[in-house]
Order: structure tokens, then sequence, then C-alpha cells
């Protein structure tokens, strides 16, 4: 379902769960399909305590076998001239939702989604955001009243300790995307994706 599919798959700052999606694209690109991979500038310059952004870098280029797209006139191409089947950010932060859910387009992955939604094309989004149920929670319902967004299915991680976050089951990333290259959205959408400790 995913043979010969150009998949964009945007990747934002949040740094503790960037890891976790090398392996769900290589599963895709094990499927048939092309990865172009975008991400925004934070993922690409910021060291931090769960990676170093160029042994990120090195990575997401060894499974591409490609450069990643960070500048905002390369993303912008991907509308007239290459266009994809499907944008995907995962993960996509709460202020990279907020920025979307009001239209500001200032990084490359916000410009490739913007001209795949401007071919009418499905934008599949995978949460992580410790602020889903406080202040990003209209934008997350925003969107997801919108034409081609969908999302990965997502839920509170740790309900006690972090009782506003929410993330991503990146198991159904695949599924999710496969759903919305026929315009469906995956159900349900809100799960719990973790026992909460105790």
């Amino acid at each position: 379902m995913l043979k010969n599919k150009k998949i964009g798959f945007g990747i934002t700052g949040s740094f503790c769960s960037i890891n976790k999606i090398f392996d769900v694209m290589q599963e895709i690109i094990n499927s048939g399909a092309e990865i172009f991979c975008f991400a925004t500038p934070n993922v690409l310059t910021i060291n931090n305590r769960f990676n170093q952004a160029d042994k990120v870098i090195k990575k997401l280029n060894e499974i591409t076998k490609k450069d990643i797209i960070s500048e905002i006139q390369e993303a912008e191409k991907f509308g007239p001239f290459n266009p994809l089947d499907c944008m995907v950010i995962a993960p996509i932060t709460g202020n990279s939702l907020a920025k979307l859910s009001h239209g500001i387009i200032d990084n490359a992955v916000l410009m490739a989604t913007k001209t795949t939604l401007r071919n009418g094309k499905p934008i599949v989004l995978a949460p992580f955001t410790n602020d889903a149920l406080s202040l990003n929670g209209e934008n997350i319902m925003k969107l997801m009243g919108k034409k081609n967004f969908f999302f990965v299915p997502f839920g509170q991680d740790d309900p006690i300790k972090k009782p506003t976050s929410m993330t991503s089951d990146l198991k159904k990333l695949k599924l999710a995307i496969i759903n919305a290259l026929e315009y469906k959205q995956i159900q349900p959408v809100i799960i719990q994706n973790f026992e909460s400790k105790k």
C-alpha cells in the first residue's frame, strides 16, 4: 500500500521522542515508500540530554539516503515541482501544532506541510506535547476538524505526574499513513498509551 509513495517526514523538536522514529521510518521505506526528510532548526542545531544534533542528522541521512531539507525555499518546491503523496510530522511539538493551527509557516517542516495541503494531499500528525490538555488542546481540536488532517492515535503517557501531557503511539504510525492516503482517520484517535507509574 505504500509502494512507490512519496512521503514527506517532518521532525520537530520533541527531543525525548526523536530516537523513537528511526525504526518507524525504516519500516516505511522497507514497505516501498520513498521518504523525504524535513527538520526544524532546533532539531538540527540543539544538543540535549537525549541526543546530539550531528548524530541525529547522520542517522536520518543514513535511513533516507538523502540530505535533510532544512530551508523554506527548498521545502516549497515540493508543492509545484515534486509533490508528495502524504506529509507526516512525527513528532510534532505543541509549538509546531500552535503554529500550524494559526497558519504560521516559518520553517521547512511547516512549509512542506503547507505545500502538501495546497495539493489536496493528506497530513498525518503525531503529537508529543506536555500541554495537550491545557494550552494546546484547542490547537489539536482545531486541526482535527480541518480537511485533510489526520492523527496518529495518542493519549496520556503519565496522567499522574504529567496530567496534561499526551504522546502518540508510533506503532500505529504506518497504519495511520495507510489510512490517511485513503482520506480515513484511524480509530480510536484518543487512547491511553501507557499505564501511569504509581
